[in-house]
């Protein structure tokens, strides 16, 4: 696995967990990665599969709250991300 960007002691998990992590559809993932490129950033292995870090569990959560409970768009939800950071800049 590359581990260019896993923090010490830091797990990063498949695909598959982070579904099941966050209650998001494997083929969402897969879509919300190129959609939210700008936010969401799952390391790669060697072999192409996806390893998601806690950062993008958060990410995840986070999209999924505004798309599905508060019912963005997915351009206003990168919108609403955008200005958070922009915000924290």
């Amino acid at each position: 696995m590359t581990r260019e960007n896993l923090r010490p002691g830091e797990k990063a998990v498949s695909i598959r967990t982070a579904a099941e992590m966050t209650g998001v559809e494997i083929h969402t993932l897969r879509y919300w990665e190129s959609e939210f490129e700008d936010f969401l950033h799952p390391i790669r292995t060697p072999g192409g599969q996806r390893r998601f870090r806690g950062e993008d569990i958060q990410m995840i959560l986070t999209i999924r709250r505004l798309v599905k409970e508060e019912m963005f768009s997915l351009a206003g939800a990168r919108k609403w991300l955008e200005r958070q950071n922009s915000k924290a800049a």
